[in-house]
């Protein structure tokens, strides 16, 4: 084998796959839950064992997450591990409608801004208040949509 043949072969090795959308659904549901439990990538990836920044990867989905891995990620997260494949049968019967609403709404820019700026306020009695203030907003407005 000549030095040009081993240079190839190695520029083959090193070549990047290709982002597959079923995991990159598999992130954005891994992304979802996390921030419906308020926990951060470091905090999920701490219980892994891994660093934040291969947290984010599997959350953008450009790291493939093996199934022993999502398993555990499923154990942090306390959701089957089913929840994390779109269409099965034990996502729809396993996970609630409120769980599946909560995480459509924090794959949306809005709910990244909102969870960044309440993960600012340290003082937990303000994010209390925040947190009766919003569900009293919800409620008022099922009540208005009521009487239309």
């Amino acid at each position: 084998m000549n030095a040009v043949t081993l240079r190839t072969t190695n520029a083959e090795r090193q070549h990047k796959r290709r982002v597959d959308i079923i995991d990159v659904e598999i992130g954005g549901r891994i992304r979802a839950r996390r921030l419906t439990k308020g926990m951060s990538q470091t905090t999920l990836a701490k219980g892994l064992g891994v660093t934040f920044q291969q947290v984010q990867k599997y959350e953008n989905g450009s790291n493939r997450v093996s199934a022993g891995r999502l398993r555990r990620i499923a154990e942090i997260l306390e959701v089957p591990t089913a929840f994390f494949f779109p269409g099965s049968e034990q996502h729809a019967t396993e996970v609630s409608p409120i769980l599946t609403s909560a995480a459509q709404f924090l794959d949306t820019a809005r709910a990244v801004r909102l969870v960044k700026a309440f993960s600012q306020i340290e003082n937990p009695q303000i994010q209390m208040a925040l947190v009766e203030l919003i569900e009293r907003l919800a409620v008022h407005r099922d009540t208005e949509a009521g009487r239309a």
